[in-house]
């Protein structure tokens, strides 16, 4: 961690977007289009291990329901 991030003092907020792919935002900023607050704010540190913590698939919702789609039509 550089010295720049120790002496981080900004509030962050968690946010994510219609994929479910998630991103750390200033607190006192407007959030950009297509992005929603998931309800975690904090340090930058706390913000990101509590990405690390449930963004635990990688993968765009979309594609994972293409997926489960695919994977239902083969079992059929």
């Amino acid at each position: 961690m550089s010295s720049d991030e120790k002496n981080d003092t900004m509030l962050y907020t968690v946010v994510a977007n219609h994929e479910e792919q998630y991103s750390i935002w200033f607190a006192q900023r407007a959030l950009p289009a297509g992005w929603r607050e998931v309800g975690k704010q904090g340090k930058k540190d706390e913000c990101l291990a509590y990405i690390q913590e449930v963004w635990t698939d990688m993968r765009p919702l979309s594609l994972r329901q293409q997926m489960v789609s695919s994977s239902t039509e083969v079992n059929r």
